[in-house]
């Protein structure tokens, strides 16, 4: 992955490239990253159901884009706005590239599904679609069908006299072209499938012979539709998948955010449809009422002759088979803290650490808070919720905290996309207990995560503090790789008062002394740092910028950085998602390479490092982690946070160990390749060596995260077991 500085004198004027020569398109890069998760389904190093998780979880990426960034451009089209995107392209422009996209990455995930089912069948897990493994399991079916699913089913037919039901946001449904056998007359029914009901029916072990048999739902209604229309023929059929636009804007003059989006939601429910799946072999009659009826002509229409709803399969996945999946890791609990006897104001308040999930238990921050509510010397808690789940530990902790008379406050953001009903049912809960409840801005999110307790000690107030890069999620904790952050610093102490302030009673910080934050000064000390790199190089001096996000789209941050490679900046950046940025672009970006880690934990720290005037890694160096990626919404319309790293075993910890590894990382890398925009597998060079001149293996960050324990947690255990150094080798960057 090794640039090299070129010579302004031979390189091209970087001001003379096009917009589209300069930048990549943002819906096509985000295509371009769940086509490597879609390549993740046909990894044969992985055990088959998790190949078939990353099929599921693809669907499920694509549902979401297409619920949301398809739909805002549909409604750009239809509303006539002339805003081009980053690359230059208007609208229109945008809609036919990313359809033709994502015809091609869902005819990849029909391929995907054919590929996997012979697989798993002979591992005894079928996936059925017309199909059945025997007659034993046929007449199992059908007296299910006729037992739990006929009872819930309500054929509505389509005339005049009935008018056409309405079909919820990934409603699934089939529609039936019947002939009444008596006197030849025509009818058109629907069956809408209840989202109560099964995605996929398990059909019993017994009639199964023990293996596991699966049927969806959708082809359980159609096989058995002669019992719902007795006295009929069915003369033609089709199931379909229906999408609406699920996005929320915000009206300027919504006085009352808990009333507007309980109304929000219902509305999201209702939205236009922008896209909708149909069998190969829809019936044509039936097809152009639906088409008719539901207003398809600017809608994204895809016929396909295999499954619907690929999303689905997370149900499968399910499957009691711990031999088809990764082995189980149990997350570490901090040592240090443990040395306190489970103390963890005694261990934060000796020395910062930070938390490196999954690999170390999210119990920890859930500790943090719970024995913040039952410590008689904590005074107030102070937390900032953006997502949380639906069975949330630090929802609990809270309400606990406020029941033994602790001053808590809570900011829930009610603008977190698709979590809002879940929110507002969490507020509610929150303020039945007395919490402080606050819905933060009207026109920004507040993104950051932050905890805040106070607490009365022999020297008077202390203030502890959390700063994460994640979300407050007990479930995505378990796979997404994030930091927590812990610390006693007075200094961000204040800075953390003053962030609460500003959410909940708009107080505009002033003089912070450590703490950056959007939309007020997070991106201008990002650039000030990216300056100062800048000054190096042009200086001769080392200098160097490693980061690692989940996207990178914003403009200024973009320019900032091709303006660091033209003077010479050694930049390496680990963007999982989308990326606009071009690296490697002659005269523009050189001295730029992006690359995308994909595997087992999804990666979703944000971390900066600037060398500072010396080669990275350094103990000079400065480092930062964030709540925000380096995108406009980001940086213009979300409170986040940016935080520095001092303490030196944490330093160490974010830049020699987490970055480093990520940076290092062959088995689950690709590359961005600057001209197209696509991305290639890393291959391992065999001529790849160590500093000392010795070849090296492959180099998997996630295997290496879960065989080493973090530095910050370990304390004392440090002094037997030491966790081995990872160093840079010639070549690897």
């Amino acid at each position: 992955m090794s640039t090299a500085p070129t010579s302004p004198d031979a390189a091209p004027d970087p001001s003379l490239l096009t917009a589209e020569e300069r930048y990549f398109n943002r819906e096509l890069s985000w295509l371009e990253f769940n086509e490597r998760v879609l390549a993740e389904a046909t990894n044969p190093a992985y055990p088959l159901l998790e190949r078939l998780r990353f099929l599921s979880i693809c669907g499920s990426n694509l549902d979401e884009f297409t619920m949301i960034r398809l739909a805002g451009l549909v409604g750009q089209v239809r509303t006539g706005i002339s805003e081009t995107s980053i690359d230059g392209r208007t609208a229109s422009q945008q809609l036919a590239a990313i359809t033709e996209k994502m015809r091609a990455i869902e005819g990849r995930q029909q391929v995907a599904l054919r590929e996997l089912r012979p697989l798993l069948a002979a591992q005894g897990i079928h996936i059925r679609g017309g199909d059945l493994a025997s007659d034993k399991a046929e007449q199992w079916l059908e007296r299910y069908f006729i037992e739990h699913i006929i009872p819930v089913l309500t054929p509505q037919a389509i005339d005049p006299a009935h008018p056409f039901p309405f079909v919820s946001n990934l409603g699934i449904g089939a529609l039936f072209n019947l002939e009444r056998t008596i006197d030849g007359s025509q009818l058109i029914e629907m069956v809408l499938i209840p989202a109560a009901l099964p995605r996929f029916v398990r059909v019993d072990d017994e009639a199964a012979d023990g293996e596991a048999v699966y049927v969806a739902i959708e082809r359980l209604v159609l096989r058995f539709a002669h019992l719902l229309f007795p006295g009929f023929t069915i003369k033609g059929q089709g199931a379909f998948r229906l999408l609406r636009d699920s996005d929320i804007e915000i009206e300027e003059e919504a006085e009352d955010l808990v009333r507007y989006y309980r109304s929000a939601i219902q509305r999201r429910r209702r939205g236009q449809v922008i896209a909708i799946e149909l069998d190969e072999n829809f019936d044509r009659e039936a097809e152009e009422m639906l088409r008719d009826k539901l207003g398809l002509k600017q809608a994204f229409v895809t016929k396909t002759l295999g499954m619907l709803g690929i999303s689905g399969l997370s149900n499968v996945v399910g499957e009691d088979r711990p031999d088809l999946k990764f082995t189980p890791y149990s997350p570490r609990y901090p040592e240090r803290v443990m040395e306190h006897d489970g103390d963890v104001f005694t261990a934060i308040g000796e020395k910062d650490i930070i938390i490196h999930h999954p690999y170390e238990s999210f119990e920890v921050v859930v500790d943090f808070l719970r024995q913040a509510a039952r410590d008689p010397k904590v005074i107030s808690i102070k937390q900032a919720l953006y997502r949380a789940g639906q069975q949330s530990p630090v929802i609990n902790a809270l309400i606990e905290a406020a029941e033994n008379g602790k001053s808590v406050t809570a900011v829930v953001e009610l603008k977190a996309r698709f979590d809002e009903e879940q929110n507002l049912k969490w507020a509610n809960e929150l303020e039945r207990a007395g919490v402080q409840v606050i819905y933060g801005f009207v026109d920004w999110k507040t993104h950051a995560k932050i905890s805040m307790v106070v607490r009365a000690e022999d020297n008077g107030y202390r203030t502890y503090c959390h700063f994460g890069t994640g979300n407050y999620h007990p479930i995505t904790t378990k796979i997404y790789t994030d930091l927590s952050y812990f610390t006693a610093d007075p200094a961000l102490g204040r800075d953390a008062a003053k962030l609460f302030n500003f959410i909940t009673g708009y107080v505009e910080p002033q003089a912070m002394e450590k703490l950056a934050i959007s939309p007020l000064n997070l991106r201008e000390k990002l650039n000030q740092c990216i300056d100062r790199e800048i000054e190096f190089a042009q200086a001769g001096k080392p200098a160097t910028i490693w980061a690692k996000m989940n996207s990178i789209t914003e403009q200024g941050i973009i320019d900032r950085l091709y303006e660091a490679s033209q003077a010479g900046v050694q930049i390496v950046l680990v963007v999982r998602g989308i990326c606009c940025l071009r690296p490697g672009v002659p005269g523009l970006s050189d001295n730029i390479t992006v690359k995308s880690i994909i595997g087992r934990f999804l990666e979703h720290s944000r971390i900066w490092a600037f060398g500072n005037g010396e080669p990275l890694p350094s103990n000079k160096a400065l480092v930062y982690i964030s709540s925000a990626d380096a995108m406009d919404r980001n940086l213009n319309r979300r409170v986040e946070t940016l935080v520095p790293i001092a303490n030196p075993t944490v330093h160490d910890q974010v830049l020699d160990q987490v970055l480093l590894a990520n940076l290092l990382d062959t088995e689950q890398s690709w590359l961005l390749d600057g001209e197209t925009g696509e991305y290639e597998r890393v291959q391992i060079d065999a001529d790849t060596e160590d500093t000392d001149g010795n070849g090296v293996p492959g180099f998997n960050c996630h295997a290496y995260f879960m065989t080493n324990p973090s530095l910050s947690g370990r304390g004392g255990a440090l002094k037997e077991s030491l966790v081995p150094k990872l160093t840079l080798r010639k070549g690897a960057l």
